[in-house]
């Protein structure tokens, strides 16, 4: 086994400068919210080109409401395809495994911020520099091109492997929820996720929600005729830092969060209000996510947060009147999930990690956001590992990914698949 470990290592080294430049076109792709097909045409077209058996499918916006694993959404799918790439283990007995990562990534932000237009990746030593390099590309890659090595290395892995290419994950993970529903599944689930080469040990349940606030509107010469949207918002937002503050306290009694300065954080993503630059503004929209626990309803916790809106609304006189605030629920709600320990997966994950880092452990860390990997480790109890390469100023300026940590994750990927699938050799 020794032998056959080395040989796919240097399969990948082989592939490198390819997967390299295939990661560089891959960012390419403005991949944004309902802009994915582009994309996806090109990793279908990949797969297809590889020998995989590929599924193309909408997201499932019927099934919102129906099945747990879906949260609400405000767009329709019509566009929103995603991509699952599907070859049959050779032989018998192997065990099956599905690489899950997500082709869309955030807006960019201002583009004269960045030290190049943020989708033309572009490469400074040991770094590739693009939005979605990080968040995660290079993880989709990765799995690609751990497969393009075994294949080099004339080796077929017993058991069924599927490449999962999704879209949503970055604001309703109803993408992933409706791979799992159709039955996209297997043994393990490994998600490529920019974790600095550490595995995810628990995440959090995070809730999306839209507040608005109905101001008075009025001319600035008479300032108290009118009632401000905008301070009203500010006003509401200031309030829920309370809230904040209370969910972060809950943490001190989950053992894996509790040393997390914030593990819920409350984040105000985007705001918009008012008409015109001289009056009393009328409205205010402001949009924004609050994390929660795992093993907690996200049920429970949207309620709660519901029931703090409304009494603020009863007890800060600035509302006083009602119907001032509106709340709706526009993304993920989803729970959280913590990452078993001693499963067969990860004892294998930490296996291939100490190869290629000279006998190093496996670190680990809490992730405090929503992934992907919660739909299955939640709804289908499969253990799901998030594993990826190091990656700086994801959904920030000049985000990038580390080449060489590319080449390592894509290497323990790849053995991970040898050991856990089972191989054979094809010549």
């Amino acid at each position: 086994m020794s032998s056959v470990q080395d040989q796919i290592q240097s399969c990948v080294d082989r592939l490198f400068d390819a997967e390299v430049q295939f990661l560089t076109k891959l960012v390419q792709f403005r991949s944004l919210r309902n802009e994915e097909a582009e994309a996806q045409d090109f990793i279908q077209s990949e797969l297809a080109r590889r020998g995989f058996e590929v599924s193309r499918f909408r997201t499932d916006a019927s099934r919102i409401g129906r099945h747990p694993a879906f949260s609400p959404a405000t767009v329709d799918y019509d566009t929103s395809w995603n991509i699952v790439g599907h070859r049959k283990g050779q032989g018998s007995g192997g065990r099956s495994l599905a690489f899950n990562s997500h082709v869309d990534v955030v807006p960019a932000g201002s583009p004269d911020r960045w030290s190049r237009p943020p989708f033309q990746p572009f490469r400074d030593g040991e770094w590739l520099y693009g939005r979605g390099a990080g968040d995660m590309k290079a993880g989709l890659v990765a799995s690609i091109f751990a497969m393009d090595a075994i294949t080099q290395a004339g080796l077929s892995l017993r058991g069924d492997v599927q490449i999962q290419s999704v879209v949503e994950e970055e604001i309703t993970g109803n993408g992933a929820a409706t791979a799992f529903v159709l039955g996209h599944t297997a043994d393990a689930v490994v998600s490529p996720e920019p974790t600095g080469e550490q595995l995810v040990r628990a995440n959090s349940g995070v809730l999306k929600f839209r507040l608005a606030t109905r101001g008075r509107p009025a001319h600035p010469m008479e300032p108290a005729a009118g009632q401000s949207a905008i301070d009203l918002m500010m006003r509401l937002i200031t309030h829920l830092r309370t809230l904040e503050r209370r969910w972060i306290a809950d943490g001190q009694r989950q053992p894996r969060f509790k040393d997390i300065e914030n593990p819920v954080s409350l984040t105000i993503g985007t705001i918009t209000g008012g008409d015109w630059i001289a009056s009393i503004p009328s409205d205010c929209v402001a949009e924004g996510r609050i994390g929660f626990y795992p093993g907690e309803s996200p049920g429970d916790r949207a309620r709660e947060f519901e029931a703090f809106v409304e009494r603020i609304q009863d007890e800060d006189p600035a509302f006083a009147g009602g119907g001032l605030v509106t709340l709706s629920w526009v993304g993920v709600m989803h729970a959280g999930y913590e990452l078993a320990e001693g499963t067969a997966a990860e004892a294998c994950l930490h296996a291939a990690h100490a190869r290629v880092h000279d006998g190093s452990s496996l670190p680990s860390f809490v992730m405090p956001c929503y992934l992907d990997a919660a739909i299955f480790s939640v709804h289908g109890k499969i253990p799901s590992l998030v594993y990826g390469p190091v990656a700086e100023n994801i959904h920030g300026i000049d985000e990038r990914v580390s080449l060489p940590s590319l080449r390592r994750v894509t290497k323990a990927l790849a053995l991970f698949a040898a050991e856990w699938c089972g191989i054979e050799g094809s010549r």
